[in-house]
């Protein structure tokens, strides 16, 4: 399985996992011309396309990409209801009931974010597992035999701290950032709560420009986890 970050962070997100055959598309939260620059302007091997949640940093190139496209999207019902989305092109996904997306076992679970029904994906292909977690400040879940990991590292307590003293962030923001975003000390619980036994591949997720340090990030779960990470 091979995983392409087209874009991540609060300014927009796009993904792509590929099994060589077949691809997802997690996210549509840019403009969708850049995706499909991304992809070589070949959309024929795309199965379909994952919305974790309505926010526009998730789903600003869906409107597009229902013009100039026949993709598929699948999302939660909440997530829907949020989104002008003709019913034709409409999959909803229900969390912990297992959906096939051509090659693709998707198995969405509830996560935790400001948003009406926000999901998570296990995605398997054949033995591969990959899994897929962003936008939420907790997860409720533990998992087993997961290959890939792409997960949300926003910020670490420290830098969030000190940008409310230096008044970088006012402490209004602070509070939603506490309460909608996993932070790098989330990401070394869960892991210390996870077998990583199977791990391959970290893929820190969604780091913010300014409570968060993508190198330092990368390092500290590398360090810990002996896994190669990519920020």
């Amino acid at each position: 399985m091979e995983i392409q970050t087209i874009a991540s962070g609060s300014k927009g997100n796009a993904y792509v996992i590929s099994s060589g055959r077949s691809k997802l598309l997690i996210e549509c939260g840019i403009n969708f011309d850049l995706i499909r620059k991304a992809l070589d302007f070949d959309l024929s091997e795309v199965a379909g396309c994952l919305i974790s949640h309505e926010h526009g940093d998730h789903t600003a190139g869906v409107k597009k990409m229902l013009r100039t496209s026949n993709i598929k999207i699948y999302a939660s019902e909440g997530t829907f209801s949020a989104l002008n989305i003709p019913d034709r092109r409409q999959f909803i996904l229900k969390e912990k009931n297992a959906q096939t997306v051509g090659e693709w076992i998707i198995l969405p679970f509830r996560i935790e974010h400001d948003a009406i029904e926000p999901l998570g994906f296990m995605i398997q292909h054949q033995n591969e597992r990959l899994l897929f977690i962003t936008d939420s400040y907790y997860v409720r879940y533990k998992f087993k035999n997961i290959n890939y990991l792409m997960i949300e590292c926003n910020y670490s307590a420290d830098i969030l701290e000190k940008n409310v003293s230096n008044e970088v962030i006012h402490p209004v923001q602070k509070k939603r950032v506490l309460k909608s975003h996993f932070s790098l000390e989330n990401v070394k619980d869960f892991l210390k709560a996870n077998d990583l036994s199977h791990l391959r591949e970290i893929h820190l997720l969604h780091i913010s420009e300014k409570n968060g340090d993508p190198e330092r990030f990368k390092n500290e779960i590398q360090a810990m986890t002996g896994i190669p990470v990519y920020a």
